[in-house]
């Protein structure tokens, strides 16, 4: 017996929290059974081309999960990284993600993004995979974020960038060292060596 669009689509966002319609697609569900589902509330459209089912638990972090979705080669950073690390009390309109410098470029309307470039190490060190909604969310740790701050200082400002070294040696007294291993990942030991000195 085969099953109905209706099991098929909801054993998708039973595993995945959150779906593409492409990822319904490819489970057989068609673009028309989407929206006969969505008609008849057994799915919601949370953005466009996503969709999870109705009532599902969608945390203050679900647009990190929205946006892993929209750019699965991306890994969130800066200013939404320090937010989910709990080193900022900004709440971030944007969501702020790393991608290759040769990576395509995503055109993404919901959730907003912001872009920044990476390569090589600078991309790959420091990356923790979390669950959120049921996505994977590939998100810098603590200390990769608070370097990428001082690396991407020109963009969100050396306050931010000193306020989450502050706020790290808080929370993290002792493991200062993982800041400054990755800021030689990101090449930025200099600029942020005397501010390190001024924290201890």
């Amino acid at each position: 017996m085969t099953r109905s669009a209706a099991e098929r689509a909801s054993c998708v966002l039973r595993r995945t929290g959150i779906a593409r319609s492409k990822d319904l697609e490819r489970a057989g569900v068609s673009r028309t059974e989407i929206r006969r589902l969505r008609q008849q509330g057994r799915i919601e459209r949370i953005g466009r081309g996503l969709y999870a089912l109705p009532g599902a638990e969608l945390t203050e972090r679900q647009h990190l999960a929205e946006a892993a979705r929209r750019v699965p080669g991306g890994v969130v950073s800066l200013l939404s990284a320090l937010r989910f690390h709990g080193l900022t009390t900004q709440n971030p309109f944007e969501v702020w993600m790393a991608i290759d410098r040769k990576a395509w470029r995503p055109r993404v309307e919901h959730p907003p993004l912001r872009l920044v470039y990476l390569s090589g190490a600078a991309l790959r060190e420091g990356v923790e995979e979390h669950r959120i909604a049921g996505v994977k969310v590939r998100v810098f740790s603590a200390a990769k974020t608070v370097a990428d701050c001082f690396k991407f200082r020109n963009k969100i400002g050396i306050d931010v960038a000193v306020e989450a070294l502050r706020d790290y040696r808080r929370l993290h007294p002792k493991r200062l060292d993982d800041v400054w291993r990755f800021a030689a990942v990101d090449r930025v030991t200099r600029v942020i060596g005397p501010y390190l000195q001024m924290t201890l």
